[in-house]
């Protein structure tokens, strides 16, 4: 999963002259171009400062092309975001499965270790696609409220997750377990937008043990 989106971070322009790509594929390819483009964009000039023309310039294609997969910019902002979330989600299920050659392959993972493995999938993803992270984690305020039901979707995603992984079911104070699995997320989402805009990588990705703590004093 980790590896599918770095492929697709930087996709290459189709060949020139005659091709044997289906149609599909054409549009496919120029659908995460431009994509990508508005993400790296929206990096460097933020959402306001993104216009249409930047981004089919990025990408390297008409405006017609633009028009006939999205509908504005909000619209191609949406498509972005979800295409980045839906990577994300699949980080679950790399976590649920430990190396083979791992200590816990050959037992039942502790809760702690099964968050472990999904915190540090999900902050070293962030630092790796950061202009990807920046859509859903700091442009996303200034793109509307379709974008922003976007945002909230994610992180009650990630709020069901680790109530998952802790096994937080119902009875015995489930509410206050699951309101702090919503406060982690929320915690954690300030703590990683924060370093995404100081552009700290290291910073990113040294979330993990506190993180992990914190979760251990609210879950565990």
């Amino acid at each position: 999963m980790v590896e599918s989106l770095r492929k697709v971070a930087r996709p290459g322009p189709l060949p020139s002259g005659r091709h044997h790509l289906s149609r599909e594929q054409v549009v496919a390819s120029q659908r995460m171009r431009m994509l990508t483009a508005t993400a790296e964009a929206m990096k460097d000039k933020g959402y306001v400062g993104t216009s249409v023309a930047e981004i089919i310039r990025r990408a390297g294609v008409s405006r017609e092309t633009f028009y006939q997969q999205f509908r504005s910019k909000e619209d191609c902002f949406v498509q972005a975001l979800d295409a980045a979330t839906k990577r994300l989600a699949g980080l679950l299920e790399v976590a649920r499965q430990p190396a083979a050659d791992s200590p816990e392959a050959t037992r039942p993972a502790a809760p702690d270790e099964t968050f472990r493995r999904l915190l540090r999938l999900y902050l070293k993803t962030l630092a790796e696609q950061a202009a990807f992270a920046r859509l859903f984690l700091v442009e996303v305020y200034a793109a509307g409220p379709e974008a922003m039901a976007r945002r909230m979707e994610w992180q009650r995603w990630f709020a069901d997750a680790i109530a998952e992984i802790f096994q937080v079911r119902a009875g015995g104070g489930a509410d206050e377990r699951r309101f702090a699995c919503e406060a982690l997320v929320a915690a954690a989402a300030h703590l990683v937008t924060a370093h995404l805009v100081a552009d700290d990588p290291k910073g990113l990705c040294a979330l993990e043990d506190p993180l992990v703590r914190l979760a251990v004093r609210l879950l565990g």
